[in-house]
């Protein structure tokens, strides 16, 4: 391998299904291993990205191939803004691994995304400090994917970190329109759910991902009775379960409807379910599909997923946004010049 195409490959830990890797794609690089312990994701990423994903505890692999760039997310269910914030969660301490590998290859760029607790909390600065131990210049920052030509507000804690003598993160691309200004033409206004989906038929097709779901008559009528923007606070009180009645507070993005003119709200695992979250269709009475919320968390149509429908939906949960990961990308390019 020459020191130019050396350059232009990466090795992607915790990968999940690819997302990450599908934005470092896009801008040339070249995936050359990745690791992770779940095996749907594996058999999908290796789908798409070619037969080198390993699946097993990383902990056990004790080789990896020279690359110039490491990219991943080591699991972040402690520090989630949804769990306990358990920092003794033993998943916390899986960075140690990814600091190993970094410390084996000795790459120029490394690129650690997560949630946005962990750049506060003690694991975070740990994570820092190791990085600067071995030689690295490192920051942290907390970036809303909307900023770079995501179709969704999630905002993420990405660390970089370089021997390149120089630490630059991506530009911002696109801005909230109520912040825009002409002045600035080259700074988009956010994309929306109806630039990701609108293409799509209302009714799902059940072919692609675009998978129909079969609600009770009554979850029917729930969704008829939401606005666009609208919640769970716009039901009659005979529609309202018991359990939302008694809570008189909180909870505005439950049974919440999408709008076509916004970006979407984080896409989480459990995306299908409305009860969980501003999951329904900005204009069809239903959840969103498997295939919009892919389209929404950036991945392209021709994209391969296997496993069950919950294990796909949780990959796509749990997948940074592409465009996102596309914007890194862009940036780790211009370190590496």
């Amino acid at each position: 391998m020459t020191a130019i195409s050396n350059r232009m490959t990466f090795i992607d830990l915790f990968s999940g299904a690819g997302g990450f890797s599908v934005g470092f794609q896009n801008e040339g690089f070249i995936s050359v291993f990745a690791n992770d312990n779940n095996k749907d994701c594996c058999l999908t990423y290796n789908k798409n990205f070619g037969n080198h994903c390993v699946c097993g505890d990383i902990v056990d692999i004790e080789h990896f191939p020279k690359t110039e760039v490491v990219i991943g997310g080591p699991p972040c269910q402690g520090f989630s803004n949804l769990g306990l914030h358990r920092e003794d969660d033993p998943r916390n301490q899986l960075w140690k691994q990814f600091i190993r590998v970094v410390e084996q290859q000795e790459p120029k760029c490394v690129v650690i995304e997560n949630v946005p607790p962990l750049l506060k909390s003690d694991e975070g600065k740990n994570i820092i400090d190791a990085l600067i131990d071995i030689g690295y210049m490192v920051e942290g920052r907390i970036l809303n994917a909307a900023d770079y030509g995501s179709f969704q507000k999630r905002m993420r804690t990405i660390i970089l970190a370089s021997k390149t003598g120089k630490l630059i993160f991506p530009q911002q691309t696109h801005i909230d329109p109520e912040k825009y200004s002409e002045i600035t033409p080259e700074i988009q206004k956010w994309r929306t759910v109806r630039e990701a989906i609108g293409d799509l038929p209302l009714e799902p097709t059940d072919e692609d991902l675009h998978f129909r779901r079969h609600p009770t008559s009554k979850s029917i009528e729930r969704y008829k009775h939401i606005p666009p923007g609208g919640n769970r606070w716009d039901l009659p009180l005979e529609l309202m379960p018991d359990c939302w009645i008694r809570k008189t507070s909180g909870g505005t993005d439950l049974f919440g409807r999408l709008w076509w003119d916004r970006p979407s709200v984080t896409i989480r695992t459990e995306f299908f379910k409305p009860e969980k979250g501003r999951y329904l269709h900005p204009q069809a009475n239903r959840p969103i599909t498997h295939r919009e919320a892919a389209r929404i968390q950036g991945f392209p149509d021709e994209f391969i997923f296997t496993g069950s429908k919950i294990s796909i939906a949780r990959q796509i949960g749990n997948a940074i946004p592409v465009q996102l990961a596309q914007a890194i990308a862009r940036a780790v390019k211009k370190m590496l010049d």
